[in-house]
C-alpha cells in the first residue's frame, strides 16, 4: 500500500501519496506487444475526441524501441489514430517514456510522458498503467470487455497505489473494429 502524506488546504488535512507508485519487477515486451483495448481511464486532454473503441497497438522497433498507435472512434463514428514511440528507461520494461511528437523532435527534452506498468496478469491479457505523478492512468485488456471481477481487482491495486479511482472512466466499445 502506499504510503500517504498530509496536505493542509485552508483548515482540512487531506490524505496525499508520499511516494511514486511501484511498477511490477519484470515486463517481457515480446509478450507484451500486441493490441490492447482501453477498458477504462482517467479523463485526459489527448483523449478528449475519444468517444469509445480505444485500443493501444505496440510492436517492436529495430532499434529496441516500441512503435504506439492510439485508435478511437469520435462522437460521430469517424476513427482518429495517433503514432508514438516508447523506449524502455530500465531493463524491467516495466518503465517507459512516450513520444507522440514527430520523429524530428523527439529529441526535444521534457516532452516524453510516463508510462509506468503498475499492474499486469501472467498470461499477459490485463494490465493497469499509470504515471508517477498519478494523473494518468488506464486498464487495459487484450479484449474489449473485462469481467467486472478482474478490473474491480485492477481499481482495488490503482486505490492501494494511491490514485483517486472515482475518477476511472469506462471506455465502451462497439463490435466494429
Amino acid at each position: 500500500m502506499a504510503l500517504l502524506g498530509f496536505a493542509v488546504l485552508g483548515s482540512v488535512a487531506i490524505a496525499a501519496p508520499a511516494n511514486k507508485p511501484q511498477t511490477v519487477s519484470q515486463v517481457d515486451l515480446n509478450r507484451y506487444l500486441g493490441k490492447w483495448y482501453e477498458v477504462a481511464r482517467f479523463p485526459m486532454y489527448f483523449q478528449r475526441k475519444c468517444a469509445s473503441d480505444v485500443t493501444a497497438t505496440y510492436g517492436l522497433q529495430t532499434n529496441g524501441k516500441v512503435s504506439v498507435l492510439n485508435q478511437c472512434r469520435k462522437a460521430n463514428g469517424e476513427n482518429i489514430a495517433s503514432q508514438g514511440e516508447a523506449t524502455p528507461i530500465d531493463k524491467s520494461n516495466s518503465k517507459l517514456k512516450v513520444s507522440f511528437l514527430p520523429q524530428g523532435l523527439r529529441w526535444i527534452p521534457f516532452t516524453k510522458g510516463d508510462y509506468w506498468i503498475l499492474k499486469l496478469d501472467d498470461n499477459y491479457q490485463t494490465a493497469l498503467v499509470g504515471a508517477p505523478n498519478r494523473k494518468y492512468l488506464w486498464i487495459l485488456s487484450r479484449t474489449p470487455n473485462l469481467d467486472e471481477q478482474t478490473y474491480q481487482q485492477y481499481v482495488e491495486t490503482a486505490k492501494q497505489q494511491g490514485f483517486d479511482t472515482s475518477k476511472l472512466i469506462r471506455t465502451p466499445h462497439s463490435l466494429i473494429n
